[in-house]
């Protein structure tokens, strides 16, 4: 079994890694057209054509990209002022963890199964958009791609295979306003200050 946890840990590294330089390249393509194009327009007075559409399909890869991200490291928003109530470890925190997990996997459900609905039917179509003549099916294709890493992610969260502290893109943050945490922090701290000595 720990074999298999391994292997899954290491296939969700890689996907994020991937996920990561797709968003990094889209990212840095849609700086330069659009950097490009506004030079262009006010020092030569032209432009490039397709300077909308490319970029447009860049932002949609590194937004959905992000959202993949935001649920591997847990960095949606949320309100904590019912959660902070809880003692630290507790039942009453993880079963709201399991919710937030609960949630995240329906929402990539509905993003994969609708998103790839969509993503499908319009492959199968003709349209395509204007200057570029790239199908319209591309713009949607990130909607399905994060949506299953998403459920992927949320999977491996709810079946104890993914810790919530092992993060790829963030560091952990301590919430002061959450005095259980905070003092369950200085507890530890005094307990391994009082090993060192």
């Amino acid at each position: 079994m720990s074999t298999l946890k391994n292997l899954l840990i290491k296939f969700n590294r890689l996907i994020h890694k991937i996920m990561l330089l797709m968003s990094e390249l889209a990212i840095v393509a849609m700086i330069i057209i659009v950097t490009a194009t506004v030079v262009m327009r006010y020092c030569f007075n032209t432009g490039i054509s397709w300077a909308e559409e490319v970029p447009r399909l860049l932002i949609l890869v590194f937004a959905f990209a992000a959202c993949a991200a935001g649920v591997r490291d847990h960095m949606h928003v949320s309100v904590t002022a019912i959660y902070n109530r809880f003692p630290v470890g507790g039942k009453g925190r993880k079963l709201m963890d399991i919710g937030v997990d609960v949630a995240a996997l329906l929402c990539g459900l509905f993003m994969l199964i609708s998103g790839g609905q969509r993503t499908a039917k319009l492959f199968s179509l003709t349209g395509k958009m204007p200057i570029t003549g790239i199908s319209v099916a591309w713009q949607y294709l990130p909607i399905p791609v994060a949506g299953a890493v998403m459920v992927f992610d949320s999977i491996l969260f709810l079946t104890g295979i993914l810790d919530p502290d092992d993060l790829i893109y963030s560091e952990k943050e301590i919430d002061f306003t959450d005095e259980a945490a905070v003092e369950a922090l200085r507890a530890s701290g005094e307990a391994a200050a009082a090993k060192e000595d």
